[in-house]
């Protein structure tokens, strides 16, 4: 029985809850930089909509890397929705709640991961089906707003913050109740060398693993 693109998202989260978030990524890079990500133990990769050709991107990084959940941020309508999953992509990442986007994802079979920082936008979100809830920008939710939150939030909702995220605050989130991260400039920028990539990676990775609560 072929793995859905939630279970997939369930179990690449239960492995290492990393998303990686390759904003400005061009196809060409796309090869080097998912592998780089891949063998650090990745298995969550986004391309915002906003970068160069990201469908291009998208469609190579799903075909060169098929134990990775591969798919798109900035993801604003439902017509992207779409256009991601013509390329192959199964992650549907916003940095906002927009319920047309996220019942489009649930309907076409894709993981789909909100942007929210209210507790109505959350359960909002919760409602129209979202897999997940990406905090963000996580800037302005601190470890404190993420445990009120996870007080009152369905158990065994993933709940990510994006923004900001290093090596060296990831345990307190972890502590607070975060079960993962979106981790975007302090793992890849454009120009940025795959070896360099992969060792932004190996030391999130690392913090992730430092950072879980038994």
């Amino acid at each position: 029985m072929n793995t859905t693109a939630v279970e997939r998202l369930h179990q690449a989260l239960a492995a290492l809850p990393l998303v990686a978030i390759l904003r400005g990524l061009t196809p060409a890079e796309a090869p080097a930089i998912g592998a780089a990500l891949v063998d650090s133990g990745f298995r969550l990769i986004e391309v915002p909509l906003n970068s160069p050709q990201p469908l291009d991107s998208i469609a190579r990084l799903a075909e060169a890397f098929p134990q990775a959940l591969v798919g798109a941020g900035t993801v604003l309508s439902a017509e992207a929705v779409r256009e991601v999953r013509a390329a192959g992509g199964q992650l549907i990442v916003s940095p906002n709640f927009d319920p047309a986007v996220v019942r489009e994802a649930v309907a076409l079979g894709l993981a789909c991961l909100p942007g929210v920082m209210t507790p109505s936008e959350a359960f909002g979100a919760l409602a129209a089906g979202a897999h997940g809830l990406k905090l963000f920008p996580a800037e302005m939710v601190s470890p404190a707003v993420v445990k009120a939150l996870r007080a009152v939030l369905p158990k065994g909702v993933p709940v990510l913050p994006v923004g900001g995220v290093t090596p060296d605050n990831m345990a307190i989130y972890r502590a607070a109740g975060a079960d993962g991260f979106g981790i975007g400039s302090a793992l890849y920028q454009p120009g940025k060398s795959a070896e360099a990539v992969r060792r932004a990676a190996l030391a999130f990775a690392a913090a992730c693993a430092a950072g879980r609560q038994p």
